[in-house]
């Protein structure tokens, strides 16, 4: 019998943010592509912005538990997906993208940007418009998995990224 709340049970951070920068270079997303959206967004407000901050604040969210579980529910959603292996009609949602779900959103703007304040709140609505560079790719690549929850999670992180530049700033 499995035993609930293991007192000696290591919360796996480094297996964790592993398992999560695997699967972004399986589906050929650098620290950089994100970071890229980031100082994309920030470099307007903050103009003496280098592109080593934005990359550096893209890391730092990348370390956070919280910002962790919530990418990997996303990815190993997407994952299951690609396999054909969630229920119908989840199954069909998922894999179509439907605009009507908003799961995906909910998971990523709750779970990643939500917990950075309002400014990344907002940049993520944005970024979830307008699919700035490796966004629009994964929004529109058909026949090499699913990404309904990737798309959202990295737009997240981005929004959360921009989200330590401002504060940083302010």
């Amino acid at each position: 019998m499995m035993k609930l709340n293991n007192r000696n049970f290591k919360y796996p951070d480094t297996a964790a943010y592993k398992s999560v920068i695997d699967y972004f270079t399986e589906k050929n997303i650098t620290i950089e592509d994100i970071a890229s959206i980031t100082y994309g967004m920030q470099r307007q407000y903050v103009p003496e912005l280098q592109e080593s901050e934005a990359v550096d604040a893209v890391i730092d969210v990348l370390h956070k538990r919280e910002v962790l579980n919530n990418a990997m529910v996303g990815i190993a959603l997407d994952q299951l997906a690609t396999k054909e292996l969630l229920p119908q009609p989840l199954q069909s949602i998922v894999e179509n993208d439907s605009g009507v779900f908003g799961v995906d959103e909910l998971l990523a703007e709750g779970g990643i940007s939500g917990i950075y304040g309002k400014i990344a709140t907002t940049n993520f609505g944005y970024l979830d418009r307008e699919k700035h560079g490796i966004l629009k790719r994964l929004d529109t690549v058909k026949g090499k998995g699913i990404n309904t929850f990737l798309d959202d999670i990295i737009a997240a992180v981005a929004a959360a990224a921009g989200s330590k530049i401002a504060h940083k700033y302010a």
